[in-house]
Formats: C-alpha cells, sequence, structure tokens
C-alpha cells in the first residue's frame, strides 16, 4: 500500500465531512487507506463517517486520548509506504497525494514533507514552513518583532521568511495540519510523543525525523486549504496555556539543560503576559458598555434627584438614595443583559424590552420594601425615563460612529455570487434561503459555461461580477468545481474585500472561515430556529418567568398538578438551568441534528400522544418544535398540560 492517511475529529462533523469528500477525490488513482479516529465527539461524527463513508476505518474513541495518542492509535495499525497525518478542518487539491509521492519518490532522504497552505479567503499560511523554535527563535515570535521584516532570515527564522513560499526547499519543522511522512522514518525515530497532549507534538517529531538523519521538505507545487484553528479554537487562554507548556516540554526534552531552563523562563513570562492581555481584553470587550450603561443610569437617576428636590423642596437620605440607585442601575443591565441588549448587531427592540423589564422588576421590588426604605415612587418613574432616553442615545451614537469591524451595527444583506452547475447552483440557492441568512442579491455563474479551468478568463470574470454587483461572498460548489480551481481563484483573486465558501456536494452544509480569529461559518438546511441567540435568551428568560411564578403562587397551584413532590423539584430545576419547561422528546435517535436543549419537563408529543406513534413520529414532532419555535409555544405547553408539569 502506497499512503496511509489518518485524520484525528472531535466535533467538527461538518468540517471533516468536507475533508473526506476532498481526500477521497485525491486518492483515486492510489493505493490508500483512510483511518478517521474520533475523540469522543458528541456532534454525530461517528455517525456521519459511517454513513457517508463506508471505506473509511474509523476509531471510535470513549474519551479524548489527546492528538497524539489518536493519531498513533491509527499509524500501528497502518500499512502504507507514506503516512499522512491531515487535520479535518483542511481541504486538500486533487494532485495533492500524487504529487507529494512523487516528490519524496524522488527525494529518497525525505523523511517529512508539507504543502504550501492558505486559509478561507485563499491567504498564504506562513507556518506551511517552519524553522526550529529556539529560545531566540521564539523570542522573536512571542514579541512580534518578525511581523516588522517578514522576508528577513534573521528576524523572521520562525516562519522561514527568507524562503520563497512558491518555491520547494528543505525546512526544518513541518505542520501538525499536513504531515506526509516516510514510514520508514518513523520506524526508525518513533511516532508521536503522548506526553504532548496537543500542541508541540509536531515540531517534536520534526525535529526527530531530521535527528534521525533525514530531511524535512515544503512542497510548494500543491496547495491545500487550512480552516486554520477550526478543531481546536486558538483565542481561548487554555490554547496559551497549552500550546506554551508544550514548548517547555520540547525544549526540556531538546535543548540543553542552560538552554531549556532560559527557555522556560521566557514561555512562562508568555503565558502570564498573554493570559493577562487576554482576561483584560476579554473583560473590557465584554463589560465597557454595561459599566457605561450604570453608570449612565446612576447618573441619570441622580440629576433626576437634584431637580427633583429642588422641584419639590425635598431632601433625600443620600446614602439610602444612593444605594437605591445602585440596585436599579444593576437591575437595568441585568435585564438588558437578559434580553439581547447587548448582542451585537445592537438591536433597539432589545434595548426597550430590557429597559422595560428592569423598571418592572424595579417597582415590584419597590413596592415590597418596608414603608421606611421607600422614599420616591415618582422618582424610579421619572428616572425610567430618563434612563430609557440616555441608553437609547448611546445606542444610537454607537450605530452611527462606530467602525462595522466592532459589530454594533445591523447586519448587512449579503450578495452572493454561485459558481457550479445550474442544477448544484439552485440547491446551494435553497440552503441559503432556508438557513437565517439574510439574501440580497444571488448571482448564478454556471461552471460549464465559464470553467474555472480557464483561470485567465474566470479569473476576469469573477471579479468582474464581484466588482460590479457588490458581491459579499462566493459559493463554489464542490461537485463541479476542484478543489485545485477553488484554491487557485481563492489564492488570486483581486478582490481581497470577499469571503470564499465552499458547498460541498450532496451536503447539507455550506462552510467557510476567514481567520485564525473567527470560527467556521456555516448555513444548514436543518433546523436551527430554536437555537438562535434570541430564542435561547427569550426561552430562558420564560423559563425563569414560570418557575418564579409558580413558586410565589405554590400554595395555590399544587393542587392542579399530579406529582407533588416532583413539581417541585421541577420547579428548582428549572429555575437553576438544569431542566427547561419544554424540550425535545428524549428518546428521539436525532438523526435531523437538532439543537442542543436542556431536557425537557415537557414534549411537544404530549400534544399528540397516543400508542400508536412510532420513533419517525417522535422525531418529526421534535423538528416541527425546533424548526418553528416561538416563546409563546413554550407557554401554551405549560398552561395546556399544566397538570404534567409533575412529570
Amino acid at each position: 500500500m502506497k499512503l496511509s492517511v489518518v485524520i484525528v475529529n472531535y466535533n467538527v462533523e461538518y468540517f471533516l465531512e468536507q475533508c473526506l469528500q476532498s481526500v477521497e477525490r485525491a486518492g483515486r488513482n492510489i493505493d490508500m487507506e483512510v483511518f478517521v479516529v474520533d475523540n469522543s465527539s458528541v456532534d454525530g461524527s461517528v455517525a456521519m463517517t459511517r454513513e457517508r463513508f463506508p471505506w473509511v476505518k474509523l476509531i471510535a474513541n470513549k474519551e479524548n486520548v489527546g492528538f497524539s495518542m489518536a493519531n498513533n492509535q491509527a499509524m500501528r495499525l497502518s500499512q502504507g509506504e507514506y503516512i499522512l497525518l491531515l487535520n479535518p478542518d483542511t481541504v486538500v487539491q486533487e494532485d495533492t497525494f500524487e504529487a507529494c509521492i512523487a516528490h519524496m519518490d524522488a527525494n529518497p532522504k525525505g523523511g517529512g514533507l508539507g504543502v504550501k497552505m492558505v486559509d478561507g479567503k485563499g491567504i498564504y499560511l506562513p507556518e506551511s514552513k517552519r524553522g526550529l523554535p529556539t529560545p531566540w527563535v521564539s523570542l522573536l515570535k512571542m514579541i512580534g518583532l518578525y511581523r516588522l521584516f517578514p522576508k528577513s532570515k534573521r528576524i523572521n527564522p520562525y516562519y522561514l521568511g527568507n524562503l520563497d513560499k512558491d518555491g520547494n526547499h528543505e525546512i526544518e519543522i513541518l505542520s501538525g495540519a499536513f504531515m506526509f511522512m516516510r514510514k520508514e522514518a518513523l520506524d526508525k525515530v518513533g511516532l508521536l510523543d503522548e506526553e504532548f497532549f496537543m500542541y508541540g507534538e509536531d515540531i517534536d517529531l520534526s525535529w526527530r525525523i531530521i535527528q534521525g538523519g533525514y530531511k524535512n521538505l515544503y512542497l510548494a507545487d500543491t496547495s491545500i486549504i487550512h480552516y486554520k484553528g477550526e478543531s481546536t479554537k486558538k483565542g481561548s487562554l487554555n490554547y496559551v496555556f497549552v500550546f506554551y507548556n508544550a514548548m517547555v516540554i520540547f525544549a526540556k526534552k531538546h535543548f540543553s539543560s542552560k538552554n531549556a531552563k532560559m527557555f522556560s523562563t521566557l514561555i512562562n513570562m508568555a503565558i502570564y503576559l498573554r493570559a493577562g492581555i487576554a482576561i483584560v481584553s476579554r473583560f473590557i470587550s465584554q463589560m465597557w458598555l454595561p459599566t457605561l450603561d450604570a453608570l449612565v443610569a446612576f447618573g441619570g437617576l441622580w440629576a433626576i434627584k437634584l431637580f427633583y428636590e429642588n422641584w419639590q423642596g425635598k431632601v433625600y437620605d443620600q446614602t439610602l438614595v444612593a444605594a437605591a440607585f445602585a440596585i436599579y442601575a444593576g437591575c437595568w443591565v441585568l435585564s438588558l443583559g437578559l434580553t439581547g441588549g447587548y448582542q451585537r448587531p445592537i438591536r433597539i427592540l432589545n434595548v426597550i424590552k430590557g429597559i422595560g423589564l428592569g423598571s418592572i422588576i424595579i417597582l415590584i421590588g419597590y413596592s415590597l420594601l418596608p414603608e421606611s426604605l421607600r422614599f420616591s415612587r415618582a422618582l424610579i418613574v421619572f428616572g425610567a425615563v430618563v434612563v430609557f432616553t440616555l441608553l437609547l442615545a448611546i445606542r444610537g451614537l454607537l450605530l452611527a460612529f462606530s467602525p462595522s469591524k466592532t459589530g454594533f451595527r445591523v447586519k448587512r444583506v449579503k450578495h452572493y455570487a454561485l459558481v457550479g452547475s445550474t442544477e448544484e447552483v439552485k440547491r446551494v440557492h435553497q440552503l441559503l434561503a432556508q438557513s437565517q441568512a439574510e439574501l440580497g442579491n444571488v448571482m448564478y455563474i454556471d461552471s460549464k459555461d465559464n470553467p474555472m479551468g480557464d483561470a485567465a478568463g474566470s479569473m476576469k470574470l469573477l471579479d468582474e461580477i464581484v466588482r460590479v454587483h457588490g458581491i459579499h461572498d462566493v459559493i463554489f460548489c464542490a461537485k463541479d468545481i476542484s478543489s485545485a480551481e477553488i484554491i487557485a481563484t481563492m489564492s488570486k483573486t483581486e478582490n481581497r474585500g470577499v469571503e470564499f465558501k465552499i458547498a460541498p456536494p450532496e451536503s447539507l452544509y455550506i462552510i467557510g472561515s476567514n481567520s485564525i480569529e473567527t470560527s467556521g461559518e456555516l448555513f444548514i438546511l436543518d433546523v436551527n430556529s430554536v437555537s438562535l441567540p434570541n430564542n435561547r435568551r427569550e426561552k430562558r428568560l420564560l423559563d425563569i418567568t414560570v418557575a418564579l411564578s409558580l413558586l410565589l403562587t405554590l400554595p395555590l397551584n399544587i393542587w392542579f398538578v399530579r406529582s407533588k413532590g416532583k413539581y417541585i423539584q421541577n420547579l428548582f430545576s428549572v429555575l437553576v438551568g438544569k431542566k427547561t419547561w419544554v424540550g425535545f422528546y428524549p428518546t428521539s435517535t436525532n438523526k435531523q441534528k437538532l439543537p442542543k436543549l436542556r431536557p425537557g419537563v415537557l414534549y411537544p408529543v404530549l400534544a399528540g400522544a397516543n400508542s400508536k406513534m412510532t420513533q419517525e413520529t417522535f422525531d418529526k414532532l421534535n423538528v416541527v418544535y425546533a424548526k418553528d419555535y416561538r416563546v409563546m409555544n413554550d407557554l401554551g405547553f405549560v398552561w395546556r398540560f399544566f397538570a404534567e408539569l409533575g412529570r
């Protein structure tokens, strides 16, 4: 056997499906085996692989054993002359495997090989070729100096900036997203070091291949797409700690004691610096607007107090009023959070809901206070009007003057260009139409009339359409257009503002990801209405409101419920978020990949339950509930089946 491909998957079903389709096309003329090692995914990856790709050798782990161990599981079973470790968030060209095999066959001292990688926007990824991360090299990378001199051999040795990205070279470190290796070399130097749970194992193995007397090569004759960071979200603090600690393990293993200690010191400094910056940055980005709202609300209330005191000739207890106003401001901020008032883009209706809910909570709380603590209901009413005006004014300023990249502005309607055969383009258009996408103009580009293989003509046509029609997204139908043509088009387009996506054949997904900072964007035909942020927020708010109302009136309503002990237990379970009042029927096979919900006290099945209902019927009722979710439906279920709340 010539080639063994190993893919380790963790909860990226939609990327894995696209990856396997590209692997299948690339391996049509090669004696090849493909392993998928799943690290206990819960997103349906295993079922999808078994159903869509029965030729794949699937290893379904019951727990997440880590990247190194999972790859080693498959490599120990592999029979290929070459072994490729491939990330699931990649797309390979049709000629990638053949080009790699030919290059390695022509270079018998080649132990490992990497290829040119581009991201989801067609932009070259510098980690396609890397140097050994010595303490000096790592320091240059950590402080970001390499960005100022990207082509310098001295300043950018980590990404080998002096080597042409479009030429073939000898390098030191391969990328873990695509590690094409000679099995003979692995038999000599060993497999991945399982001390590395994730990150660093590619650097370690690459260096051991060189120490074993082999060379690592960079091949620019073929390219792959790497939706960088999809299988491992790299913006989190956990990534910072795991990645840099992996570097410490590498230093202790391969550097001298003195250098390893210096490296560890630098790494630990970097960890705490990056973690501190990340924490402060995240806090500022998430809390500056609620903090501003609270200060404005408090200031507005205080201004009303001063005006009211002068008008009525009254003087209020300063300490009592200050404490009350702080609580009022907190109530409005919390209510805005519950109703989506801080969601981006700004939706004025959510802000109005939040201020209204906060005002009601404040008035109810005020009415329950003892007489000695009630100082003025009028201040609350007038204050609510002022706060309402001020907070809306803040939103107006954000909408008018904040940059579009902050996300405060209302999402623009997007214009799409769909590239493929007429039949496939119509199918993809239907996916868009039934998704949550806000569609503008949708242009069809028939790949049969304008073959993407005609590079110059196709590029000119696409660039012209994008420019004239203001296209935001270009979607390629992978059934009709090769991966090589897609990657070439993405890399050469003159319209860098456009985003690219790929619609795999016979799939419900349209996939795209532009950078390490953005998660994969996808549209699915499957139901997802109940999973929208607004619906989730409103569903949770309804759960809390109903639970609190029923608890407050428990002596009156408990007599209408059959199982009273379980009813009380359910009230608290819903209140703390362990359950929801209405959820999916629990024994559903979930073939439709329904959104995740908390276990329900009630189910849609109750609306038409009878002894002859089949599993298929249960599934359909779940689909109807999820697709056409309305918060009033939940309230209707609770009212109609009140006696069953003790289930």
